[in-house]
């Protein structure tokens, strides 16, 4: 850790100076909602070089950062004091769970007016409730009340947002944003490094165990997207031959038309194929996993620790063997710069894999399987995939990811109304990217007018509303006619008409979803929201298989 005196002409106000740092990490948008705790941060946001992105909710855009962070490396957003910060938290507790690095910005009342602690609007019990409830949500927080360490502050939170790719919280209060600090000292915080030793002895064990192994396979999961390590593992992969799975929260991590590919692991869920391999390897190599229950089929997988090298950004495991202090870059880079040396050639792996050709039967009823068959020809090269919960993402996992395809969705934490929202951030964050969002008609009544800020921007994103009037992955959890399990049936492709823009497209049959995608693929001047009408019983492979199991614990 270093620090620097800065010029004496750099005389930035602490607002000026949060947004300085902002953009030196790439943030170059901030989603949110004003208030009038934040007003004049605001101001100056309105002012600088950053995009503000207003949103309709604040939970709205806790998950367009979120989005924008996954695709882009780091997001932000900024709301009001409780009632604005408040509504953030589901969408906070998600980017937490999964490891999204997003900024939480929020305005509060000022030093001045706590004097006496007079009961100020939007307050709940004292003037640290919002702080103390973040604590719990973010991997670090600051309130910056003091100037002479509010620099050194914004520095030490956005460090531990960018080296543990989790969300952080940043709360200014009004009267604190310009205020310019007399002693400006900016902190350098240098990220730990690895132990050299344990790092060395590490890669030599992990190496030694793959190449002796009969059957070893890597198991990818999202922490090589979160941390860029792409690279390291297809170099590690191509060199030694061993064949590569992922879990669902790592879905897209590589390629899936890559030659070493296999498809996705889940267990008892996934495809059968894959799943024996990997339980029959004597070698797992799990690098970047999250071990969740979604990511183990329910706990159906059978992976035994003995068989497995655990690697993660926070523990190393190999074997039975704990190693500390060895970072999950060095690991992987210092493993990928050895090599890996396979003596015996290993059994084959299902990786020859390809769909048979999309025959479409025009005046069939569309079924959710045959509409990811189709939607899965459409897409390309730069396509983002926003998958909902529920058979939005178990029908999803089906589709293909290409080499820069981006695969998003809250597959640990599993929030509804993640979708649309998403969708917005995921378009801002790239706008030469195809943008499709896959959503449920339960989650879309929840977050789905953001639909409204696709419109205003022009933005052309697609939005696939899978409507079977309700929670259809309830009603395969707890069978039986339950009132509870139904949702008012809105006319969604209406929704152009009523916001004032865009294009809606009503579907019952393949054909129809044949016309609509391809148009709706074309149209780049707004956004476009098919309204699938699917039975009530209808749903896909996976998801079966998941009620199944998930039905015996509910």
């Amino acid at each position: 850790m270093s620090e620097t005196k800065a010029k004496p002409s750099d005389n930035p106000s602490i607002g000026e100076y949060l947004i300085r740092r902002l953009q030196d990490y790439g943030v170059a948008d901030v989603f949110g909602i004003p208030g009038d705790y934040v007003l004049s941060f605001y101001t100056m946001l309105e002012e600088s070089s950053l995009n503000t992105v207003g949103c309709t909710r604040e939970d709205c855009a806790g998950f367009a950062a979120d989005a924008y962070a996954r695709v882009r490396g780091m997001g932000a957003l900024c709301v009001t004091y409780c009632v604005g910060g408040l509504s953030v938290c589901n969408s906070i507790a998600g980017a937490y769970a999964e490891k999204s690095p997003v900024v939480m910005i929020t305005g509060s009342p000022g030093m001045r007016e706590r004097i006496h602690n007079p009961l100020l609007h939007h307050m709940v019990r004292n003037f640290r409730t919002q702080f103390d409830v973040f604590e719990k949500l973010c991997v670090a927080g600051t309130e910056l009340n003091d100037p002479q360490t509010a620099f050194r502050e914004i520095d030490r939170v956005l460090a531990a947002c960018q080296r543990f790719k989790r969300p952080v919280y940043i709360e200014i209060p009004r009267d604190m944003v310009h205020v310019r600090p007399e002693i400006q000292l900016k902190i350098e915080v240098k990220p730990p490094q690895s132990d050299s030793r344990a790092l060395a002895e590490a890669v030599e064990e992990a190496a030694q165990q793959i190449e002796a192994a009969r059957q070893p396979v890597f198991l990818l999961g999202v922490e090589i997207h979160r941390f860029g390590l792409q690279g390291e593992v297809l170099q590690l992969a191509e060199a030694s031959g061993i064949p590569m799975t992922a879990t669902m929260l790592g879905k897209g991590v590589v390629a899936e038309t890559h030659p070493l590919y296999m498809g996705l692991y889940e267990g008892a869920l996934g495809q059968e194929e894959v799943t024996k391999y990997v339980e029959s390897s004597d070698c797992v190599v799990m690098l970047g996993t999250f071990m969740t229950d979604i990511n183990l089929g329910i706990y159906t997988a059978e992976l035994s620790i003995s068989d497995c090298i655990y690697a993660t950004s926070e523990q190393l495991r190999i074997r039975h063997h704990h190693y500390h202090d060895v970072r999950l870059e060095d690991f992987l880079r210092e493993l990928a710069e050895r090599g890996l040396n396979v003596r015996q050639p290993l059994p084959p792996a299902p990786t020859d894999w390809n769909k048979a050709p999309f025959s479409l039967k025009a005046e069939a009823p569309i079924k959710i399987t045959r509409l990811i068959d189709r939607l899965d020809e459409q897409l390309e090269d730069k396509t983002i995939v926003i998958a909902d919960i529920g058979d939005a993402l178990f029908a999803s996992t089906e589709l293909t990811t290409h080499g820069h395809t981006e695969f998003l969705s809250p597959a640990y934490y599993t929030s509804m109304g993640f979708a649309v929202p998403a969708s917005l951030g995921a378009q801002v964050a790239r706008p030469d990217a195809r943008v499709v969002a896959i959503v449920g008609d339960g989650a879309f009544q929840m977050t789905g007018l953001e639909f409204s800020s696709l419109v205003s921007r022009h933005m052309p994103v697609i939005v696939i509303v899978l409507n079977n009037g309700g929670y259809g992955t309830e009603r395969l959890l707890h069978p039986g006619e339950y009132e509870f399990n139904n949702i008012p049936n809105w006319q969604y492709d209406k929704l152009p008409a009523l916001l004032g823009g865009g294009t809606g497209y009503q579907i019952r049959t393949e054909g129809e979803f044949d016309t609509a995608l391809n148009a709706a693929w074309q149209d780049m001047a707004g956004p476009s929201i098919l309204n699938v009408h699917l039975d009530r019983e209808d749903c896909s492979q996976a998801l079966k298989r998941l009620a199944e199991r998930m039905s015996k614990t509910v």
